[in-house]
């Protein structure tokens, strides 16, 4: 595999973990005591730290693409593997 390649499968795999991390962690202003700015929203964060999430987003970006590369380079699951369904039925023809 190109190391190109894997750049980019692990800016993939980035943007994932940051987009399935960025709701962990988030403190409303209700919860943590604060007032709140009128027209907020009652959801909104009340400290947004871009900086924490873009670590755990590398950490967990880094350990997903080793994954990835471990399993391309070493074989342990292959497309044949993920057919659910079997081999199709002897006689039968799709079409």
């Amino acid at each position: 595999m190109k190391w190109t390649s894997i750049l980019a499968i692990y800016a993939l795999f980035w943007v994932f973990s940051a987009f399935l991390l960025l709701p962990f962690g988030v403190r409303t202003h209700e919860e943590i005591g604060a007032e709140k700015v009128p027209g907020q929203a009652d959801s909104a964060s009340a400290t947004f730290r871009p900086g924490r999430l873009a670590l755990r987003a590398t950490a967990m970006a880094a350990v997903l693409c080793g994954l990835y590369v471990l399993n391309y380079t070493q074989g342990w699951i292959t497309a044949d593997d993920l057919n659910v369904f079997g081999e199709p039925p002897v006689g039968v023809e799709y079409r």
